[in-house]
């Protein structure tokens, strides 16, 4: 009964709410306007998109950087495998292919450790802003509504009722504090969230470069001695020293 009770309560606050809206987008009632508060919106609306687009291509990205690393253990397990004993450094083929291995594992886990779940915390916090800037409007719907009552009854041809009018100040007072209160905090809290994404930004992607860099170094340093590798085996193998010699018929 309790909760049927509260649910019946917020009916009334709800319809005046899409009312007063309905009469606002009609042009019968006029809307607080802050236009200073819409640029803020303007520019939380470009962030967040910004973020949920750099969010979509870097997990796009992690999980090719899992397919690459195990499409790179699998080739070089092949190479390992098929490399013949007698040839140059046929010992350190597998010691090369651990190194990638761990090169790979210790590039994958840096970029979901320190890129994405760092991105991922960045975009979280949207969720809290965006639930409190939608209880913003309500509260500005709220304003708004309590602000035509008072101005209706203030002007009705009627026999002003004093004690309605008392009321409808108050209520007009509370519904100003509280969208003012929020109003005020959104003011400060987006700007400061806006210029946020910067040092953000900077660290993220630092970190990024950083371990992109590294990764390819010290993979470069490994293929630059399996290219040597090559090279040594190509010159220790003169040309037709494997074919089969040749029958003799004395």
């Amino acid at each position: 009964r309790r909760q049927r009770w509260i649910v019946y309560q917020g009916r009334p606050k709800h319809a005046g709410r899409a009312k007063e809206r309905i009469l606002q987008n009609l042009g019968r009632a006029d809307k607080t306007k802050d236009e200073v508060f819409e640029v803020y919106l303007y520019n939380f609306t470009r962030q967040q998109t910004a973020a949920a687009k750099l969010q979509k291509e870097f997990k796009n990205y992690v999980l090719c950087i899992k397919s690459l690393q195990l499409a790179s253990k699998a080739l070089m397990d092949t190479l390992s495998e098929i490399y013949e004993q007698e040839w140059v450094g046929h010992e350190q083929i597998p010691v090369k292919a651990q190194t990638l291995e761990l090169l790979w594992d210790d590039y994958h886990r840096k970029m979901n450790d320190q890129v994405m779940i760092p991105l991922n915390s960045y975009i979280n916090q949207f969720a809290d802003v965006r639930g409190r800037i939608a209880k913003r409007g309500r509260k500005l719907v709220d304003y708004d509504k309590s602000r035509h009552s008072v101005e209706s009854l203030r002007n009705s041809a009627k026999k002003k009722d004093d004690y309605k009018l008392g009321k409808a100040r108050e209520e007009l007072e509370e519904a100003k504090q509280m969208y003012e209160v929020i109003n005020n905090e959104l003011h400060e809290e987006l700007p400061a969230l806006y210029d946020s994404r910067i040092p953000f930004l900077v660290s993220n992607l630092q970190t990024f470069f950083t371990a992109e860099s590294t990764f390819h170094a010290e993979n470069a340093k490994v293929f630059s001695f399996l290219v040597e590798t090559m090279q040594k085996l190509a010159s220790s193998e003169g040309p037709g020293q494997h074919q089969d010699q040749p029958l003799s018929y004395n």
